[in-house]
């Protein structure tokens, strides 16, 4: 029988890297999705505070500001991506997680001197910002995170974007309604992420071994279980571009990721719109509704995170079949019940609340069906598949919106949202069955350290230990059934 491995303190700063990670990313989608509440704030003066002022803007402008974040946004995912492999992930998250603070303060300022012009200008700055720091935080997991405990490390830090749904929701309609208005939504959203960089600056450190907190036990333990070679921390892996745009299961995840995100970004950022014109809704019970999905979300991506853990601690499903499984559900349910919630109107309107909280609710479980999949296919190179994935499937929701503004002409038609949950319906349906005939979570060949010297030996890229390469390449297979230590 083999002797326990010492793996330190209960809580260690693996823990501590995670926690930081889950607030930073409740702090990006306040100051992302509480557009969504802000807007109908802004043109409804009467629901929220009068004293502040009113603008007539009709639903083709509103529809620009809702999709603007994300025309900055898929700019900078690969930037992101390179930055961090350079510069470290500390310094990449740290500055733009601030400069999407300060973005996020002047937005009143902005809104008083342009209008929505402005407002889509300084939205399209924080995208910029905010691009730079998804692709961070995968590396960062995967620097940070033991084979075994990756599942759910990465799952818990990822529940930040259920956290953030619910505050831009619930936090932001309690806001425009108090005696700072509209504009105290994008002041506390700017607080807390300068909150959030303070506390990132102390304790966040790019790997285990940088990190001036952690103890010999855990480092020994983290840094034994990633199988690197001795220089890994100070070299850069040549990036495989094309074995990774060649890589069918790679791709399948590219597919699955755009179609989710679509049927995602429909129910953020049309719910309040919804609610407000199909079912005759006022603000202050707006608000909590439009939340109210997304605390189910929040809620289900523990019951997730639990269950995972419970079926790969009894090898009852191998990691690939749990992220399938997972994902089904996320997608398929929601796919059911969106063509359920177009049927509905204001006089069934609990009826259709209960569905978009279920929808919503069980689509948490896509953290774990594809979110994560990028760590799984390479550690080495999660934050360039995260550029790459991010680019991709936030180009969706600027689309979307603007979709939307072209179906929808009259906010309380219900067969105009007939179509506009279809169409998000039929890519659930699609997505999942692309990620089912082709996606894995089996770390592929060209994550190896030495991949591409051992491709073209005459390059004589890096110095690498091929037994490590090795190991690294195989480690997933060895652990399918066992990442609950």
């Amino acid at each position: 029988m083999s002797a326990e491995i010492n793996k330190g303190p209960l809580l260690g700063m693996r823990h501590v890297q995670t926690l930081l990670i889950f607030l930073n990313i409740t702090c990006l989608y306040i100051g992302r999705l509480n557009v969504g509440v802000s807007v109908v704030a802004m043109t409804n003066a009467e629901s929220t505070n009068p004293k502040f002022p009113e603008y007539d803007w009709n639903l083709t402008e509103k529809s620009y500001i809702l999709s603007s974040f994300f025309w900055g946004y898929i700019f900078t995912q690969f930037l992101g991506g390179y930055l961090c492999k350079r510069y470290g992930v500390k310094s990449v998250m740290l500055w733009g997680s601030f400069a999407s603070g300060v973005f996020s303060a002047l937005t009143p300022l902005f809104i008083s001197f342009g209008g929505w012009r402005a407002y889509c200008g300084i939205r399209v700055l924080m995208g910029f910002a905010q691009g730079l720091i998804f692709p961070c935080i995968h590396q960062h997991l995967a620097r940070w995170s033991p084979p075994n405990e990756r599942n759910r490390l990465g799952a818990l830090s990822h529940t930040g974007i259920e956290c953030g749904n619910v505050c831009a929701m619930f936090l932001s309609g309690m806001i425009a309604k108090s005696p700072i208005g509209w504009p105290g939504i994008s002041y506390v959203s700017a607080g807390l992420a300068f909150t959030w960089c303070a506390f990132w600056f102390l304790f966040a450190a790019n790997n285990a071994v940088e990190s001036r907190y952690i103890g010999e036990a855990e480092l020994n333990y983290i840094e034994s279980s990633l199988k690197h070679n001795e220089d890994y921390h100070k070299t850069i892996i040549p990036i495989p571009w094309k074995a990774i745009w060649t890589s069918t299961p790679f791709l399948a995840l590219l597919v699955a990721r755009c179609c989710e995100t679509w049927g995602l970004s429909t129910l953020q950022a049309e719910i309040p719109t919804y609610m407000n014109g199909v079912l005759d809704m006022d603000m202050k019970s707006n608000a909590f509704f439009s939340a109210l999905p997304f605390l189910a979300m929040w809620v289900m991506s523990y019951v997730y995170l639990i269950t995972a853990d419970v079926l790969l601690a009894g090898n009852r499903l191998s990691l690939t079949a749990l992220r399938k499984t997972f994902n089904s559900m996320a997608f398929w349910i929601p796919c059911a019940t969106l063509i359920g919630i177009g049927f509905l109107d204001q006089e069934q309107r609990n009826l259709a609340i209960a569905l978009m909280t279920i929808s919503v609710g069980v689509n948490s479980g896509a953290t774990i069906g594809t979110s994560l999949n990028t760590i799984d296919l390479s550690p080495n190179h999660a934050s360039i598949l995260m550029g790459i994935v991010n680019t991709a499937a936030n180009v969706v929701p600027i689309v979307t919106p603007l979709v939307v503004g072209v179906i929808v002409e009259e906010e309380s038609n219900r067969s105009e949202w007939q179509i506009v949950f279809i169409i998000a319906s039929v890519l659930f349906f699609f997505g999942n069955c692309v990620f089912l005939f082709f996606g894995t979570a089996v770390s592929q060949p060209w994550d190896a350290e030495d991949f591409l010297q051992l491709k073209q030996p005459e390059l004589g890229i890096m110095p690498a230990n091929r037994e490590a390469s090795k190991d690294n390449h195989e480690m997933p297979k060895e652990v399918l059934g066992s990442l609950n230590s």
